[in-house]
């Protein structure tokens, strides 16, 4: 019995400690079980959680899919601030409007007209007080060459480049070459310098890129879109043929570059059309191929020569095709071949239908201007050209496209003398000197606010007569208008001739100064 009792003892305090341990291990179970629903403690001891955490923390990517930083990183310590100091005379653009048009490009002045006031901008320099502007440009050689627009460095008295890594250097101007609005800058201390490449290749409609420059002079800014068009005609020139890009660009961004997603340039951005002079996703860009040529002259000479055929041309219209029996619009149709130039010299004539050079087809007329004109002066072609509903095919030297020097606007002589020149709002060449002939001065631009405009003259047209005297220099236009004035007439008669035929104006005469 007393060890029946004892074992008796024994087995309650064995079932007393089995019930311990099992409350316990109850309790256990239930502090997990709410510690999963977030209101209690779990002891993080756990094995089952500490052989599933990784060894290593997970961190996102460098760059994520997409991004451009990677292209930014390689390009961007290659682009500048283009700093200008204005020469005394020139224009602070005050208004904040559109930029004084006489700077711009002749090519690029009817387009930005034609949007009238707060239409397309040239995407200028940004104007400072105290006659100071800023643009952007870029290096494409370590030893200093700069790139950006010729309307960046108009009239300036000094120019400044501000690089990446914050320094400002002297720069100075090599060469500049209105036509294709590009000029090109030296740095001379502080090389070598971090630069980049013009592409060889055109980019594709729908491609993306990335422009870099100084918008509204902040400086360092990235923006990217797509390239939106090529071959973009948006003047009345023979040289247009820009990139449309979407990619935001605004004042200041004159002269920056556009890349591709190899970080090459594919363009200089030059302008956009926008009603309020701020960016509205069109932004157009002179191509890299373009650049590359000019670049090039300007390096090696200061200056540009092109090729030049003599010859007037225009687009064949469907129209024009039917009666020529072409089975379709393409080529350039001559008007007329200047005496004494490398087409006349080589017997192409009025009526004959340009449609290739040295084998390459010639789509329309602005096409084969655009081609000769890059080419060099004693360059040696080979047209192909239909006469009579026949092909035939004659070999050109080309000459030298007359300087642009000759190229001079009334108004602009009259305020260099600061006098009360009158002012017709045309710009004018001796007409042999454009090739339109031997007689008389021909129209290279028009005011569209001018007098003469509202007139009907355009650019082409040749002015014979002034006053009922011929004319055949500028000096003879203005002579002709200030004997006018000093009959005391009104209005002055011009006769005037364009392939339509001739007739006479009369313009009325307005003072510089009135």
């Amino acid at each position: 019995m007393p060890q029946t009792s004892e074992t008796s003892r024994e087995t309650s305090r064995e079932t007393r400690r089995f019930h311990r341990k099992a409350l316990a291990s109850v309790a256990a179970v239930t502090l997990v079980a709410t510690g999963a629903l977030g209101t209690a403690f779990v002891p993080p001891s756990t094995p089952a959680f500490a052989q599933a955490l990784p060894q290593t923390p997970i961190t996102a990517p460098e760059h994520p899919p997409g991004s451009f930083a990677p292209i930014v990183n390689r390009v961007k310590p290659g682009v500048v601030s283009v700093k200008v100091k204005l020469k005394d005379d020139a224009s602070d653009d005050e208004d904040g409007g559109q930029q004084n048009l006489q700077t711009v490009p002749p090519q690029l002045r009817e387009f930005f007209r034609r949007f009238g006031e707060g239409g397309p901008n040239m995407q200028r320099p940004q104007r400072h007080g105290g006659g100071a502007a800023q643009g952007s440009g870029f290096f494409i050689t370590g030893d200093g060459y700069v790139v950006t627009n010729n309307h960046v460095v108009s009239n300036a008295k000094s120019v400044e480049v501000t690089l990446d890594d914050g320094r400002t250097l002297d720069a100075k101007i090599i060469g500049t070459d209105p036509k294709t609005d590009l000029a090109l800058l030296k740095v001379t201390d502080g090389g070598p310098f971090p630069y980049v490449k013009l592409s060889h290749g055109a980019p594709q409609v729908g491609d993306w890129v990335v422009a870099i420059g100084n918008p509204f002079g902040l400086g360092g800014t990235v923006t990217a879109g797509i390239v939106s068009a090529r071959g973009r005609d948006i003047g009345a020139g023979p040289y247009d043929d820009f990139l449309q890009i979407d990619a935001p660009i605004n004042k200041g961004n004159s002269g920056g570059p556009t890349f591709n997603v190899n970080g090459e340039v594919v363009g200089v951005n030059t302008a956009i059309a926008s009603p309020s002079g701020g960016n509205v996703g069109l932004a157009f860009a002179i191509p890299s191929e373009t650049v590359q040529a000019v670049v090039d002259q300007l390096r090696a000479d200061g200056k540009v020569a092109r090729g030049y055929l003599g010859l007037q041309i225009q687009p064949v219209t469907k129209d024009i095709a039917d009666g020529l029996g072409l089975d379709k619009a393409r080529g350039a149709l001559v008007t007329s071949a200047q005496d004494g130039t490398p087409a006349a010299k080589a017997g192409l004539k009025s009526g004959d239908v340009v449609q290739a050079v040295n084998g390459d087809p010639v789509s329309d007329a602005r096409e084969l201007s655009r081609r000769i004109a890059a080419m060099k002066p004693g360059t040696r072609v080979d047209l192909a050209y239909l006469r009579g509903g026949k092909s035939e095919t004659a070999q050109v030297t080309l000459g030298s496209l007359p300087n642009d020097t000759k190229l001079a606007s009334l108004e602009d002589r009259g305020s260099r003398r600061g006098d009360s020149q009158p002012r017709l709002g045309l710009g004018l060449a001796p007409a042999d000197a454009v090739g339109a002939g031997r007689e008389g001065v021909a129209v290279v631009s028009v005011d569209p606010d001018g007098p003469a405009a509202a007139k009907g003259i355009q650019e082409g047209d040749v002015i014979l007569d002034v006053g009922g005297q011929p004319v055949s220099s500028l000096s003879d236009v203005a002579a002709r208008i200030r004997a006018a004035e000093s009959d005391g007439r009104k209005a002055v008669l011009m006769r005037v001739r364009n392939d339509k035929g001739t007739r006479f104006v009369a313009i009325g005469l307005q003072s510089k100064n009135g």
